[in-house]
């Protein structure tokens, strides 16, 4: 029976936060392979007799591994596209959260899938959002659990169900088009973040918040999800605070708001605005950060509430630069691949990536743990996210992609951090685009949702090369290129051509699809990819010394020029990708600190 309790120090993988209790439900669980996938026929939710035990959460490879069932992971998928496996676990709720008629214990799933589904002592449970099935492996999910249904000891059933199908978001995950190994990853399928239960109000502020500011006014703008089962009359009450681990003034007074609001049953979101006169600004060199707590009063008197911190700032892009907080920044970026580390490690590396003198880390499609977000927030590094690609183009791939960039909107919407927004990259889930009209049109007007209604990103349609033009205007705030070569004369060739407007021959695949497109430095040039400087298939010095100076000398080539900004390739290795700066287990520095902060190379 698992009745572990998180320490304060080690707090639930979100980074919207309640006042109330909870209970981990990480630890050990019972555990069996469905390798012939009939488990909901003979209805191993009503009663399975479970051989192994496995560590929650965890990857089913792993879990395999450790129960000497496969030699290698990479075997799991060998026989099948689809791998299934079920978890078991008893639990007993609290006695004092079952004292309030007021409030309902909810289970949440940090991460888990790519299928998952979710009984209670024998009896399926529906997301929140009516799911019998959730389907997506990066974000959370929770569950209302019914009172009616719980008992002294309670018997939580889950099935995960994964596939190597290409027409679901996989990152770089291997798959049936691309096999693991070079640049494509082992496959990670099952619960990657904890599970917990929690108590909450039946009449609810949810744990998600957008966030949008305007400079002009100094107005911030939230956007904030109610989940009411009575309806009635509401009151919502803000209170925003400097943040404790900011430089904000400490002294500012609180700015405290209510609002009334007629609430039917369900769940809504509703824009709230409010006036800060007086906030500073979030940067990479000022991270000025503020404190929310909200509160909704119920019609009884009863209170709820969720907390967080956010920032006011402002990214744009004009002519050939980024603004941020309408001045200009250049980009110095560097690509990440967290891959399985740890979020500890993960800490680590964000540090790391600090000291090398970067002001942004571009997160290559990948879904991390959020608190890796709040971490970006408060030491001011700016991150570039990206959508995990599905590795085939169909309206159903499509869907898919739409689905999975819904919920990562969800997740992300808060983060000042939070810049950049990539659909796709190198045409990965949209293999098709130079010849498919229905996959252009897709991420055109997926651009023009998000331009609309998240104006606190610049969004990229598809970074590297192949970006869309629609009679003329890029679907993209920036025109990234992903360059690669070791040869500087052939480096500096490449960025003139660049900068002079030749969109063909330049990159892998012609820089341009779709209607006619003529480059003058109207939208930021951004090369997104370079370097990989001791992967044997990009070649380059081997040599840390060597490496550095070959760095150098590549980024002062860029700054000379009208380019806005530049992402080297990479972090840490991964894998068989071989090219990392920082240590991936220590995230100590493998070349000299400061080494991309191109500011000091402007006068060298």
């Amino acid at each position: 029976m698992l009745h572990a309790v998180a320490d304060k120090n080690n707090p639930l993988p979100r980074s919207i936060l309640r006042r109330t209790a909870f209970q981990l439900l990480d630890g050990e669980w019972r555990f069996a392979l469905d390798t012939k996938d009939q488990g909901l026929q003979e209805q191993w939710f009503a009663r399975h007799n479970f051989t192994e035990t496995a560590v929650f959460p965890g990857s089913i490879e792993s879990h395999l591994i450790a129960a000497k069932k496969s030699v290698e992971a990479s075997s799991l998928y060998n026989d099948s596209d689809e791998v299934v496996a079920w978890y078991e676990c008893d639990f007993s709720i609290p006695a004092e959260w079952s004292n309030s008629p007021n409030r309902l214990t909810q289970l949440t799933f940090g991460a888990c899938g790519y299928e998952t589904r979710v009984w209670l002592n024998g009896v399926l449970l529906k997301t929140i959002e009516g799911e019998d099935t959730h389907l997506g492996e990066y974000s959370s999910f929770s569950y209302e659990l019914p009172p009616e249904l719980l008992q002294s000891v309670n018997r939580l059933t889950v099935r995960v169900a994964d596939t190597i199908n290409a027409d679901i978001p996989r990152g770089k995950q291997a798959s049936r088009v691309y096999k693991q190994g070079g640049i494509w990853y082992q496959t990670v399928s099952g619960a990657v973040r904890s599970v917990w239960l929690e108590t909450v109000g039946r009449n609810r502020l949810r744990s998600r918040l957008g966030v949008i500011s305007s400079l002009r006014d100094r107005l911030v703008e939230f956007d904030l999800t109610t989940r009411i089962h009575e309806a009635g009359e509401y009151v919502l009450r803000l209170t925003i605070t400097p943040h404790a681990n900011s430089e904000t003034n400490k002294k500012q007074s609180p700015i405290t708001a209510q609002f009334n609001l007629s609430l039917e049953a369900g769940e809504r979101v509703q824009r709230i605005p409010l006036a800060m006169p007086n906030a500073k600004l979030w940067s990479p060199d000022a991270p000025h950060l503020y404190h929310l707590w909200a509160e909704l009063v119920a019609p009884d008197g009863n209170v709820t509430g969720i907390e967080t911190h956010f920032g006011l700032r402002k990214i744009g892009a004009h002519g050939p630069r980024v603004y941020l907080n309408n001045d200009p920044i250049y980009l110095d970026g560097i690509l990440y691949q967290p891959g399985i580390s740890t979020f500890e490690e993960m800490h680590r590396h964000l540090h790391a990536i600090k000291k090398l003198g970067c002001n942004l880390a571009r997160v290559h499609i990948a879904g991390i743990d959020p608190r890796i977000y709040d971490l970006a927030d408060e030491i001011g590094l700016m991150l570039w996210v990206e959508i995990p690609s599905p590795h085939s183009s169909n309206q159903f791939s499509r869907d898919n992609h739409w689905a999975e960039l819904q919920r990562m909107l969800v997740f992300i919407a808060s983060h000042p951090s939070i810049v950049i927004l990539s659909l796709y990259n190198e045409d990965w889930g949209a293999e098709d685009i130079s010849t498919n009209i229905e996959t252009r049109k897709y991420i055109s007007n997926t651009f023009d949702y998000l331009r609309l209604f998240y104006p606190q990103l610049l969004v990229v349609d598809n970074d590297g090369w192949n970006h869309v033009s629609r009679n003329g205007r890029l679907s993209s705030h920036l025109l990234t290129a992903h360059l690669y070569t070791p040869n500087e004369d052939e480096w500096a060739s490449s960025l003139n051509r660049l900068v002079a407007g030749e969109t063909r021959g330049v990159t892998a695949q012609p820089l341009i699809v779709g209607d006619p497109y003529f480059y003058t430095g109207q939208t930021p040039l951004v090369i997104s990819e370079w370097g990989g400087f001791g992967f044997t298939n990009y070649g380059g010095p081997d040599a840390n010394e060597e490496k550095s100076e070959r760095i150098r000398a590549f980024k002062r080539e860029m700054r000379k020029r009208s380019i806005a900004g530049d992402m080297y390739t990479q972090a840490t290795s991964i894998e068989e990708e071989n090219n990392g700066i920082i240590d991936p287990a220590s995230g100590e520095l493998l070349v000299p600190q400061g080494l991309l902060n191109s500011n000091s190379l402007l006068d060298g």
